[in-house]
């Protein structure tokens, strides 16, 4: 029998607002992993609350973003007060006060490093379903600290050493880190399966933790310009008070920083996948109503 103009118009009206209805569930920052809406007198049973759902994990990112960034900006605000107010060291002079940007990016390129790490285990062991989307969201921002902590370690080497780059244990291992990180980077973008994506990228991942080490004993084990261990060593530092307070203080909003950011990444990166599962409903929907258009025509 031919499809009727009025049974048409309502199989597009029931299309269209069960489409908006799940633009309305994705835009309220309701999970991945969590089923579309129900049709209306659908079961909504509430799922147990873990940060392992993406609902429950956005849920929290949201109140906790805007605490962390205000905490965020005030130990900048310190550090930033303490490095300047800072007297000049006696060798280096006024030089020194690179080391609080440049020591901190280059604790939190180690840093990263290590939470993606713990990432790919939860990707290739436990099946975390936020793992993958937690180590891709890292590796941008790895590669972005890294280079700060090449930038600034050459502009303060220039004075130090008289030469912005040497091929020096400590540096090329570092360099290398930074290669490592626009590697995953660039693995992210080119598998267009996420799955297989996620997978290469854990490996990699695991196999490349072997650098950590090489960065931080690369000036025991070798001869090498760049200065040893002054914070944290086995006999205590060796920086004084009036130096060592903002640089741990910068390196405390470092770190808060990178967790702004990394939550941020996250979160953008489920909704991005959310929008892409859409797009994917949506066009089979519109597949499914275009061939019954089509059966609709040839009967009349």
């Amino acid at each position: 029998m031919p499809l009727r103009r009025a049974e048409l118009g309502a199989t597009q009206h029931v299309m269209a607002e069960r489409s908006q209805e799940s633009v309305n569930y994705i835009l309220s920052g309701k999970g991945l992993g969590s089923p579309l809406p129900a049709g209306r007198g659908g079961d909504k049973t509430p799922q147990m609350v873990n940060l392992a759902n993406p609902t429950a994990f956005l849920a929290v990112t949201r109140r906790a973003l805007p605490w962390l960034a205000a905490a965020a900006t005030a130990l900048f605000v310190v550090g930033l007060w303490g490095a300047f107010a800072a007297p000049p060291d006696y060798q280096q002079g006024e030089a020194v006060k690179i080391m609080y940007v440049h020591v901190p990016a280059a604790w939190m390129s180690s840093f990263i490093y290590v939470v993606m790490a713990a990432a790919s285990l939860g990707t290739l062991v436990w099946r975390h379903p936020l793992a993958d989307a937690a180590q891709k969201a890292a590796a941008p921002l790895g590669a972005g600290f890294t280079f700060i902590c090449l930038v600034t370690g050459s502009l303060w080497g220039k004075p130090m050493w008289g030469a912005y780059w040497v091929w020096d244990a400590r540096l090329t291992s570092v360099l290398i880190l930074f290669i490592m990180y626009l590697g995953l980077v660039a693995l992210w973008r080119s598998i267009e399966d996420q799955g297989v994506a996620a997978r290469a990228a854990a490996i990699l991942t695991l196999v490349g933790v072997v650098i950590l080490p090489i960065i931080k004993f690369s000036v025991d084990w070798w001869h090498t310009l760049h200065q040893p261990a002054s914070v944290f060593r086995m006999g205590g530092p060796t920086i004084a008070p009036q130096l060592l307070w903002p640089l741990l203080t910068m390196a405390l909003a470092f770190t808060l920083l990178f967790v702004v950011l990394h939550l941020m990444a996250i979160r953008n990166e489920i909704l991005r996948r959310r929008i892409a599962r859409l797009t994917m409903l949506a066009a089979a929907g519109g597949d499914a109503l275009s061939r019954r258009l089509a059966a609709g025509g040839s009967g009349a």
